[in-house]
């Protein structure tokens, strides 16, 4: 029989699909339909810092040091009576989930202050979650910030969260830092149990007609899945943090892809809101005929094994690959 157990974050999973933060984890009845499609775990519709705080002096100062014209302004986020789930009303998903399900429950927090979390961190973790999603937001459009101003404010935000609770904490990363690797080591020491890649900023567009800013939302598509490939196939190994891909899962060949590369758990959203809850059977269900064909018994047999310290050509990664691919003629 096969075995597509796996472990994420210390939590021990049935399967290696966990679904991500989306609006469908809004209902419990949806949950309860995640678990019987086979998801290993649902992480919740996330949590907004400015639903939280009491003091919007503060966020509105975070807000100055950023970009007023793109993602992170104020007119980006809905209004604060615009939210569809109160915090109350979180907490009590969190605890109906927990009597109605027996998958994890990974709650999701949005924000770009340290301040802003940790009181709500406590009554996440007393409310029943299983571990908790960190998603630091956060667009540092004042040109004034350096570099190492940005991973401190991440980096302060993981260790306060981690001195507040105990569940597992994982870190939704962006690919946007000049040395992923380095802050990959560094949010371990941080107290960081998982690191998942990547957190798509939702950049805007134009109209051009209207002379006016569009917040719009576009659907991840596959083809995604080659930044993060790339990166947890370099982290595999190398730093002893759990890893999750968050891009690109519209069906198994993603999934299996994220596998080899050494992801512990790979996680869907936009295939569910094309497809519907359902949708994760049928991805599971081709993951076991790829093991079945590949004769692997378990996904531990397979995780990993084209990350870089595991294929024969580690340089298939770096620079030397990109040589190639540039000097290939066929494509021409």
């Amino acid at each position: 029989m096969l075995d597509t157990s796996t472990k994420y974050m210390g939590l021990n999973l049935r399967s290696p699909l966990v679904v991500s933060a989306n609006p469908l984890s809004q209902k419990v009845d949806n949950i309860a339909a995640m678990e019987d499609a086979g998801a290993g775990a649902v992480v919740l519709f996330s949590l907004f810092e400015e639903q939280i705080r009491q003091e919007i002096e503060k966020v509105e100062k975070v807000y100055q040091s950023t970009s007023y014209s793109f993602a992170e302004t104020a007119e980006f986020f809905p209004s604060l009576d615009e939210y569809p789930v109160g915090t109350g009303q979180y907490l009590e998903i969190i605890r109906q989930a927990k009597e109605r399900v027996d998958i994890p429950i990974i709650a999701s927090l949005n924000g770009v202050t340290p301040e802003g979390w940790i009181e709500y961190a406590r009554e996440i973790e007393q409310a029943g979650a299983d571990g908790l999603e960190i998603n630091v937001y956060f667009i540092p459009g004042d040109i004034r910030l350096t570099s190492e101003e940005v991973e401190k404010r991440y980096l302060l935000i993981v260790r306060m969260i981690r001195d507040a609770i105990n569940i597992p904490i994982a870190v939704k990363l962006n690919p946007y830092f000049s040395s992923i690797g380095n802050m990959a080591k560094r949010f371990h020491e941080s107290g960081a149990d998982a690191l998942v890649l990547f957190n798509r900023f939702y950049q805007p567009d134009f109209d051009i007609g209207e002379l006016k800013v569009l917040p719009n939302l576009d659907l991840s598509v596959p083809s995604e899945i080659r930044l993060p490939l790339l990166w947890i196939a370099i982290l595999y190994g190398r730093v002893p943090v759990s890893l999750a891909a968050t891009t690109g899962v519209h069906g198994a060949k993603e999934l299996i892809k994220y596998l080899l590369a050494g992801a512990d758990v790979a996680m869907v959203a936009s295939a569910l809101l094309k497809h519907g809850i359902p949708w994760i059977g049928d991805i599971l269900d081709d993951l076991h005929n790829y093991m079945n064909e590949m004769q692997f018994a378990s996904i531990e047999a397979f995780k990993g094994s084209m990350s870089q310290q595991h294929i024969s050509d580690p340089s298939a990664f770096e620079r030397s690959n990109y040589i190639q691919i540039i000097e290939n003629k066929a494509w021409r």
